[in-house]
């Protein structure tokens, strides 16, 4: 076998060089075995306080604890009333302290009748105190001022309620007047051609007369002719007569 061993190097004996050449070869594939790799490709490390929330067991444990402490204590009531005859458990067996027991119940006792008897002084100075301030001076002094100022005033004191009332006697004054003229004026008119027949003259001679005064205002002697004097409608048997100003 030896024999057709063609070795990369030369050498003299094939048998030695093979032998040679396995053992190199040898010593490099446990090396390639023992190598170790430049990156890290492992699986990163696991903390048990990130795989495990330890607060939330701790709380669980708590709560099944106390369950667990109830439920004995409910077992012991149960098997408690069993084996008696289940009488109820409300009797309140708290025995209020007397009253003798308190250490310093005599020391509190003369500080608050001493505290007492001071308030009582105390009120009683105040009510036998006479007031400093009288009212009965500082009312005269008031009516002498009032008697100064009404002394220097313009008007009286009573003057706005005056002024009130008289507007309030000239405002129902004024509404009774005009109710009263539209109650006229709403009147129905008896012989409506009658009354047309009077103001018609009446308001020609009301016209006439305003006509002469502008005109002898404006001239002593006017050289116009007078305007001519209406002749006022002969009032019937019904109507009583009107008297009609005329120009002097």
């Amino acid at each position: 076998m030896h024999k057709n061993y063609q070795s990369v190097k030369p050498a003299t004996n094939k048998l030695l060089k093979k032998r040679w050449d396995g053992a190199a070869h040898d010593m490099h594939r446990k090396k390639v075995l023992a190598a170790k790799p430049v990156v890290d490709t492992k699986s990163p490390s696991t903390y048990t306080h990130l795989q495990y929330k330890l607060k939330k067991i701790q709380l669980e444990e708590e709560r099944h604890a106390t369950i667990d402490r109830d439920n004995r204590i409910l077992l012991e009531k149960m098997s408690a009333i069993m084996r008696t005859r289940g009488r109820v458990d409300n009797w309140n067996g708290y025995e209020p302290k007397s009253f003798n027991r308190s250490l310093n119940k005599n020391k509190r006792t003369r500080e608050l009748i001493r505290v007492t008897l001071e308030n009582q002084k105390i009120l009683a100075r105040i009510q036998a105190k006479q007031p400093q301030y009288s009212a009965k001076k500082w009312e005269d002094e008031w009516m002498e001022t009032k008697k100064y100022m009404g002394s220097i005033r313009k008007y009286s004191e009573d003057w706005y309620q005056q002024q009130q009332a008289e507007k309030q006697s000239k405002r129902g004054s004024s509404t009774r007047g005009s109710y009263k003229a539209r109650q006229v004026s709403t009147a129905p008119a008896a012989g409506g051609e009658e009354v047309d027949a009077i103001e018609k003259p009446l308001s020609r001679a009301a016209s006439a007369v305003s006509a002469g005064a502008t005109a002898r205002t404006a001239s002593p002697k006017p050289t116009s002719p007078k305007p001519p004097t209406p002749k006022p409608a002969t009032p019937t048997a019904d109507q009583s007569a009107v008297d009609v100003p005329t120009e002097e």
